[in-house]
């Protein structure tokens, strides 16, 4: 296990490093001058070569990259066009909105989707069954804009029961868990789907094991094996999956924080798109893949922790 650790760690950091290299070429991939299109078209010729000397663009382009590499190991990612504010500075500030949205989407998904996939098990091939496939095919081929507008025109514009947008201040939990409740459900509905589906296909086959068989002819009760045997084991996956889940979750808070104009980090580095802030740009992306590489990596280890028989397979194989 220990030496499976180092080296699960070893390609986490090489997967992280190419991320950094490739976005510290961020600049030099566009088409045309990156800054020209900060500075504006009216910026005149001796405002665009001081931007490039400030944002050090006038060097060699291993230079620049193994700067920004440097930098970002160290937790620099470098400062803001407009505002002249550090990038780690005003990441740190959005940062927690989005992990806000993306943990109470990832507890609601895992919540919802648990129950519709044992309710859906415990009652195969029967309408129940057939009702709840279709819903969650329906909430997988949901993208999380779409139901963002519908919940955003059916409860707020119409019904008026939840604010449009905003996110209110952590000050007041009410009014944030309010705003809060209509971007969860968006951007928690595809992984609601999801986990339905792999939490009833995991249930099936574990029910259909020679334990369970054992179980049942020794006349303990169908609640009891159901709960206390099949689910522990059938929930391995659906736990280990979460951790993969964190990462798409937190690239698909983009959309839904444009929509409903909360101050997280997906409007940051969309509005920063729209200005061609690029500091702002690299560091937000940087800081998504982070997350979503370590929301991988914890996926792995929990899946291998929480399954036994994958640590018998090495041992096996090792000796």
């Amino acid at each position: 296990m220990g030496r499976y650790l180092l080296r699960r760690l070893g390609m986490t950091a090489l997967v992280l490093l190419l991320v950094t290299l490739v976005l510290a070429l961020l600049v030099h991939v566009i088409p045309g001058d990156p800054v020209r299109l900060m500075a504006g078209p009216r910026a005149s010729d001796a405002m665009i070569e001081q931007v490039r000397t400030e944002m050090g663009l006038d060097r060699s382009i291993p230079a620049q990259v193994g700067t920004f590499v440097v930098d970002a190991v160290q937790g620099d990612l470098g400062q803001d066009f407009s505002s002249n504010l550090p990038v780690t500075y005003l990441v740190g500030a959005a940062l927690p909105h989005t992990l806000a949205l993306a943990l109470t989407s990832l507890a609601l998904a895992g919540v919802a989707g648990l129950v519709l996939g044992v309710f859906a098990a415990t009652h195969p091939n029967t309408w129940a069954d057939r009702i709840t496939n279709m819903v969650s095919v329906s909430f997988v081929t949901m993208p999380p804009y779409v139901a963002g507008l519908f919940l955003l025109l059916i409860f707020s514009v119409s019904l008026g029961w939840f604010p449009a947008i905003g996110a209110g201040s952590m000050g007041d939990p009410g009014d944030y868990l309010r705003r809060l409740t209509l971007p969860t459900v968006a951007l928690a509905l595809t992984w609601i789907g999801y986990l339905a589906r792999l939490v009833r296909a995991s249930l099936l086959e574990v029910l259909g094991s020679n334990y369970i068989r054992v179980a049942r002819a020794f006349g303990i009760r169908e609640r009891f094996i159901l709960y206390r045997y099949a689910l522990k084991n059938a929930v391995v996956p659906t736990i280990a999956m979460l951790g993969v889940a964190l990462g798409n979750v937190i690239g698909g808070a983009v959309f839904v924080e444009v929509i409903f104009s909360r101050p997280g980090l997906g409007t940051l580095v969309f509005d920063a798109i729209s200005d061609r802030n690029f500091p702002i740009v690299r560091g937000g992306v940087l800081v998504v893949a982070v997350i979503f590489v370590l929301g991988n990596l914890f996926a792995d280890l929990s899946y291998r922790f929480l399954d036994p028989r994958i640590r018998v397979e090495e041992r096996r194989t090792t000796t």
